[in-house]
């Protein structure tokens, strides 16, 4: 990504010098350590090594506080920085969704001892988090969830099962969603709480749920009286479903909504620079970019109102609908016209592009899944919107 536009407003110079630092870093370590682009890096490609590295660099825990060992930054600043990330499809798997959604929720709803003992790690791109709310029956429906919290001597025994937790197999802890009282059909969005759930807890399996290419980055994970201490409990008992909405606002408003073909779309720009393409394949890059643009406004300004203290539920479940809609258009895209261009000139697609839309294609109909279900967030917008 190059540029900023207004909606970054008077951030401008600042967040430009931070976009430089971080092409710099991305150039150094890609040369020395030999990662290459991914398409859906933040998903599929889990490196250790390089959160590490990216968080000595200064690019890491961009927005928790310096006493809690990060940099005391502004969400903008961290959106920045998962620009040039994902556009250049960096291995950013293993911290991503501890930084994501885990520190903002710990910062918002944790103790000061949970905030202490687990944003040091975090910021220092050590920390790996899982995400437990999907079940069985109840995958983008989350009022449906039927996992249960029961109380006992100091603490809770939690059972039930969480179904496409990503990265749960790698992970230090889930944040788990269960029910801490009955279900009430004339409240579905109450008697919800969240807890912090330890992977090497007693009780806890964790099982691949691989794609069909063999990949491993999904799991399910079964809960079987499994203890959680009162020290385990995230937010408040009761509040589970406000703050899983605060949450996802993070998670579903971020660049990886439309960015996570990329490094796809950048390679086949570059290759046709060095050719003289068409009208018609001028004409078809350009409605990808026009989009792109739009698409960037409207998730930078979920991350300005994330700045000023707002919950933009709706905003965010757009950007969600709108940017996995994209992602799963820019394959479709790619693909006419790479066959287009060999139909014309009869130039062969070089191998990295050709490896790129084959990644492309096996991630392509996950785009509009995860996070949420593009048909229940237009649910979620037409409630806001006063129409449902």
């Amino acid at each position: 990504m190059s540029g900023s536009f207004a909606v970054l407003g008077m951030h401008q110079q600042e967040l430009e010098e931070v976009r430089g630092r971080t092409r710099e870093f991305l150039a150094a370590d890609r040369e020395r350590f030999g990662w290459r682009p991914a398409v859906d890096s933040w998903l599929s490609r889990w490196d250790p090594d390089f959160s590490v590295r990216l968080s000595e660099a200064g690019l890491l825990g961009l927005t928790i506080p310096a006493k809690y060992g990060g940099r005391g930054s502004e969400h903008l600043h961290r959106y920045v920085v998962t620009e040039e990330l994902l556009a250049q499809g960096a291995p950013v798997a293993a911290h991503w969704v501890a930084d994501r959604q885990v520190a903002p929720t710990l910062l918002r709803f944790g103790t000061e001892e949970q905030k202490a003992r687990l944003l040091p790690e975090i910021a220092g791109g050590r920390f790996y988090s899982a995400i437990g709310m999907s079940e069985h029956g109840a995958g983008s429906d989350l009022a449906a969830v039927r996992t249960k919290a029961t109380r006992t001597d100091g603490g809770w025994v939690v059972n039930g099962t969480k179904v496409w937790t990503s990265g749960a197999h790698h992970a230090h802890m889930v944040v788990v969603l269960a029910r801490t009282a009955p279900p009430d059909p004339a409240a579905r969005h109450q008697g919800f709480s969240q807890f912090l759930v330890p992977t090497d807890a007693a009780g806890v399996d964790i099982g691949p749920i691989e794609l069909l290419s063999g990949e491993h980055h999904f799991n399910e994970v079964v809960l079987n009286d499994v203890f959680v201490p009162d020290s385990g409990v995230l937010g408040e008992i009761g509040n589970g479903w406000f703050q899983v909405t605060a949450e996802l606002s993070y998670e579903r408003s971020g660049p990886e909504r439309f960015l996570s073909t990329m490094p796809l779309l950048l390679a086949v720009v570059r290759w046709l620079n060095s050719h003289d393409p068409s009208p018609a394949v001028k004409a078809a890059i350009g409605e990808l970019g026009a989009r792109v643009i739009s698409l960037r406004q409207l998730s930078a300004g979920v991350a300005r109102a994330l700045e000023t203290g707002e919950s933009p539920t709706n905003r965010a479940a757009l950007v969600k609908d709108l940017g996995t809609k994209f992602e799963r258009d820019s394959v479709d895209a790619v693909a006419r016209l790479l066959d287009d261009i060999e139909a014309e000139s009869g130039l062969p697609v070089p191998a990295e592009i050709a490896e790129l839309l084959r990644e492309a294609r096996l991630h392509q109909a996950l785009f509009t899944l995860r996070g949420g279900t593009n048909e229940v967030l237009r649910g979620v917008v037409a409630r806001g919107l006063g129409l449902r």
